[in-house]
């Protein structure tokens, strides 16, 4: 089950930076085209800032990199937060219901 959801989080993760790749270059595509529109600048904006906040929830030794054991480590502490009755399996309960807030500091 653990590496089940490692697995599904890291496939989110890559495909919200595919999107964000996307998004960037249907932007340059767009601006070359109509430069006074760009419709998708402000979504791969918002994609950066989400992943930098990312970032910086998980890189514990703030090396502006995460490395595979900070990344278990984080996943780790998320999937035990969002585990609520702590049977060590996530439900469509548990996920539906989960607060996704950031919470700074908290996985230092």
């Amino acid at each position: 089950m653990k590496k089940m959801l490692i697995v599904s989080v890291a496939a989110v993760l890559l495909g919200a930076g595919a999107k964000i790749g996307t998004m960037a270059a249907q932007d340059t595509s767009t601006a070359a085209a109509t430069p006074e529109k760009k419709p998708n600048s402000k979504k791969v904006a918002e994609g950066e800032v989400e992943a930098k906040r990312l970032l910086l929830l998980m890189d514990r030794d703030q090396s502006g990199k995460v490395s595979h054991q900070e990344f278990m480590n984080f996943m780790e502490a998320e999937f035990e937060r969002l585990d609520i009755n702590k049977d060590s399996e996530l439900d469509v309960k548990e996920l539906t219901q989960a607060r996704f807030t950031p919470h700074v500091g908290t996985h230092r």
